[in-house]
């Protein structure tokens, strides 16, 4: 069918009329309209360039999109949360402006644009600081969401670790089985306190006879005096000795290195077998006058070992035969110990002790082990009053390290300070041992001594027994 175009449109003929007005109410699309944009300028333009083929120009609207993502709208957007420090700034900047605790009209307003705030925002702060001024406590304006926002917490009921035999939760891993639980969750609960690390020592097994000799030993001393509250004696009269083997090094050494660094390599001929000696304290309590230390309670610290000649020469280490060397004591019998007391431990304490208690009683504390003196040694008691001084023997309770300061703290103490030392021979073990005893800071020792009187407290408290727990003190005690 042909048509003509210059012809008018027959009614009967559905067509359409691109000469014909477009009437308001028909929903048609005006050509001729001016594009429609948005509050973003986003609009659609149908007048796009065309190239030199009468075709749309993809480059320039290329050109146009990377304009467009290069220079993103600037929007004013104000914060959502404020830090701790900014909450301080703000109320800082309150502070500055107010006038005997009043603030302007605009003063608020200010603020807020300074910082970006909404000044409703402003406004709260500077209520909630007037309100702490007004009740007398210090003006505290950090977030008050801390601990009241975010996910809850899932309760867990842990109570079922209690029926669980200790030897099947010693690892993170073994409670994870038996609580069916994850291991971030278990550390979470460590972190929390829910739960707790313990590592357990082996302590002295006590019979019925040792837990009544400790608490005997507990109760004696007590100083027993009617006008005043029963108290421990302060131990200053006590010269406490034992001795301790010290080893030249450790199994294991942890160290801090570079990575580029090499990895130490340290040999031994046997790990079971390191050089070791054996060495014997004697410590008293330091004393104190106006926070100086007058007396550090340090009385010698001596080496059980013997000088013989060599057998035989050493080119690598240039010894050579006949000359003196040192070799520890295997045997430490009772003639050995006496020997040391008399012409080593007596002379040191005649030497140092603090001259306005001579003539009052000393007591040497010593534990039980066979070579040690009996109380009534004959020997030592006649060197023992010489030079107007009063010493005696006493023994602690059997089976009672905890009884005693050395063992209690202050041997470990000392064996860390000769750790970080280097001694790569016995000959150098020996005044690298006796620096560090010289080295431990008195005002440590002294706490020991405090501990001591709380190890008696709870050794009274559960009848002479060693399962005590030690309360924690304050380190500042003197």
């Amino acid at each position: 069918m042909d048509g003509d175009l210059n012809e008018p449109a027959v009614e009967e003929a559905e067509g359409l009329d691109l000469n014909a007005v477009v009437l308001e109410e028909a929903h048609g699309l005006d050509l001729n309209q001016p594009i429609m944009v948005d509050d973003n300028d986003n609009g659609f333009d149908l007048n796009l360039p065309l190239d030199e083929y009468g075709a749309v120009d993809f480059s320039f609207l290329q050109n146009l999109a990377e304009s467009a993502v290069e220079a993103p709208i600037q929007a004013n957007h104000r914060r959502k949360e404020m830090t701790e420090e900014l909450r301080k700034q703000v109320y800082q900047a309150l502070l500055a402006r107010s006038k005997n605790g009043k603030l302007g009209k605009q003063d608020t307003a200010s603020v807020a644009d300074q910082f970006g705030l909404h000044i409703r925002t402003v406004q709260r702060l500077w209520k909630r600081g007037k309100i702490q001024l007004a009740n007398s406590v210090p003006v505290v304006v950090s977030s008050l969401k801390k601990g009241r926002v975010g996910r809850k917490a899932v309760s867990v009921d842990l109570e079922p670790l209690r029926n669980i035999p200790l030897k099947e939760r010693m690892t993170i891993e073994d409670v994870c089985n038996q609580l069916h639980l994850s291991k971030w969750r278990i550390q979470r609960y460590l972190k929390k306190g829910f739960l707790r690390h313990h590592s357990s020592s082996i302590k002295p097994y006590l019979t019925q006879a040792n837990k009544k000799s400790r608490l005997k030993w507990c109760v004696d001393m007590i100083e027993r005096e009617l006008l005043a509250d029963p108290r421990f004696k302060d131990f200053y009269d006590f010269v406490i000795i034992d001795e301790k083997w010290f080893y030249l090094h450790q199994k294991s050494e942890k160290y801090y290195l570079l990575p580029e660094e090499d990895d130490p390599n340290r040999t031994c001929k046997n790990k079971n077998y390191i050089p070791r000696l054996m060495f014997l304290c004697v410590c008293a309590r330091p004393r104190f006058r106006d926070g100086e230390c007058i007396f550090d309670g340090k009385l010698g610290c001596f080496t059980l070992v013997t000088y013989e000649p060599a057998v035989r020469g050493n080119q690598r280490t240039g010894r050579v035969r006949g000359e003196l060397v040192m070799k520890p004591i295997t045997s430490i019998t009772r003639d050995v110990i006496r020997d040391v007391m008399i012409n080593k431990v007596l002379p040191a304490i005649r030497a140092k002790w603090p001259r306005e208690n001579v003539g009052k009683p000393i007591f040497i504390q010593q534990d039980n082990a066979p070579s040690h003196l009996k109380l009534d040694d004959p020997v030592f008691c006649e060197a023992a009053k010489q030079d107007g001084f009063d010493i005696r023997l006493i023994c602690q309770p059997p089976n009672s390290p905890d009884f005693n300061i050395l063992d209690l703290g202050f041997f470990r103490a000392i064996q860390a300070i000769q750790y970080k030392k280097n001694a790569k021979t016995l000959e150098a073990l020996v005044p690298t041992v006796q620096e560090a005893f010289m080295e431990y800071c008195p005002y440590k020792a002294n706490i020991i001594f405090v501990t001591l009187q709380t190890v008696l407290k709870e050794s009274i408290k559960v009848k002479g027994n060693n399962n005590y727990k030690i309360p924690h003190m304050q380190n500042t005690k003197t």
